[in-house]
């Protein structure tokens, strides 16, 4: 199966850290946070893989390569100026091909949550364009509202204090999502944000799923979520391998 990682961003919120280096090749333990991310892809059957970069593409190229000598095969594409989460994937889809799902998982996601089970709830349900991995979390920048089929009946992106007040739901976006080729259409010549111009915009006419994190997640956003996933990997509450 095919997974596109999103690697392009400058993590500028990480300050110093990622002054000379992309976010996703920060060391976990002396390994790049994106080495466990393809870790975990590959020993859930996703071994061709896709990434777009930008600030400092070089980095990641020379050490991950073709993926060959890790059993993946890796393409990189490269973005003369950021295009935004929905704009890369757009500017992917060749890559996609005649496929009809793939992985799509952001660069600065630390889990190790079991894939194969997000892609067997998106099998159950034939209609999915997408089904989004969610965990639960107050004041978060995202709400999810979903019935009980997992369906989404409802995404707030960046909500305000008032819009929070009206809706009791604590399930929020990963940032890890099964999408089916079928919403690739879907991503217009316009759309840069996958949560703001996809998901909050067509959820109503076009069926989205969720599925609940199982394991340990992090987004690694700041310098103490950083050090936070370097001890969950050390004292074993994030159980993932990086690529050997």
């Amino acid at each position: 199966m095919k997974a596109i990682i999103l690697c392009a961003g400058y993590g500028s919120r990480l300050g110093d850290l990622t002054k000379d280096i992309p976010k996703p090749m920060l060391p976990l333990n002396g390994y790049p946070m994106l080495s466990y991310i393809l870790s975990n892809c590959k020993q859930n059957g996703f071994s061709e893989i896709a990434i777009n970069l930008h600030f400092k593409p070089e980095i990641i190229k020379q050490y991950f390569g073709d993926g060959s000598r890790y059993g993946l095969s890796i393409r990189y594409f490269y973005e003369e100026t950021l295009l935004g989460t929905a704009g890369s994937v757009r500017y992917m889809a060749d890559f996609i091909g005649k496929d009809n799902t793939f992985l799509v998982h952001y660069g600065d996601i630390l889990t190790d949550q079991n894939l194969f089970n997000l892609v067997t709830f998106h099998q159950s349900r034939p209609d999915s364009y997408a089904t989004l991995l969610v965990h639960s979390r107050t004041n978060s920048n995202s709400i999810v509202i979903a019935d009980k089929n997992g369906r989404i009946r409802g995404f707030l992106e960046r909500p305000s204090d008032d819009e929070r007040k009206k809706h009791d739901s604590t399930l929020v976006n990963s940032g890890i999502a099964l999408f089916d080729r079928k919403l690739l259409a879907a991503i217009g010549e316009d759309a840069v944000d996958l949560p703001n111009d996809i998901y909050s915009r067509i959820y109503s006419d076009h069926p989205l799923y969720c599925y609940q994190l199982e394991s340990y997640r992090t987004a690694i956003d700041s310098p103490e979520r950083y050090r936070a996933a370097e001890e969950a990997l050390i004292d074993r509450r994030c159980n993932l391998s990086h690529l050997s």
